[in-house]
């Protein structure tokens, strides 16, 4: 049996995920607009409103990437180095529509070392993105 983590196609990944009191479109909006790419590919990384599959980035701290898929309203995803992210967007199930599901999933990762690290990582990215949709919302 593999270690967790560990898969035979996608080699060591991770994902996290987390309910949030407000409605699918909102969070996409947060998580495609500069503030939230930033929160995801990295700082100084910018994508154009509506970007095609192969659309490269940079971020501040040097790494680069390009557009895999992109679904407006449900997910994002991008080479980043030498693995791949995806932010994907969702109604929480049993919801009224008020309700959104946010997940960060990363694969290819070089070892169980680098998944936990980038578990606190998308852990954190979860905090600051409920955080900023907080304050948004209180204006």
């Amino acid at each position: 049996m593999a270690p967790t983590g560990l898969t035979q196609d996608a080699g060591w990944q991770i994902g996290v995920s987390r309910t949030l009191p407000y409605p699918p479109a909102a969070v996409w909006d947060f998580v495609a607009s500069p503030e939230g790419i930033a929160l995801w590919l990295g700082e100084g990384a910018e994508l154009p409103g509506a970007p095609r599959k192969g659309t490269p980035f940079a971020n501040a701290a040097g790494e680069s990437g390009e557009i895999r898929s992109y679904r407006p309203g449900d997910r994002i995803r991008a080479t980043l180095g030498t693995t791949t992210v995806q932010v994907a967007v969702s109604a929480a199930p049993s919801s009224d529509g008020t309700r959104a599901v946010l997940r960060f999933h990363q694969e290819h990762l070089a070892s169980a070392h680098e998944r936990e690290r980038r578990r606190d990582h998308w852990q954190s990215a979860l905090d600051r993105a409920a955080q900023a949709l907080e304050e948004s919302s209180a204006d």
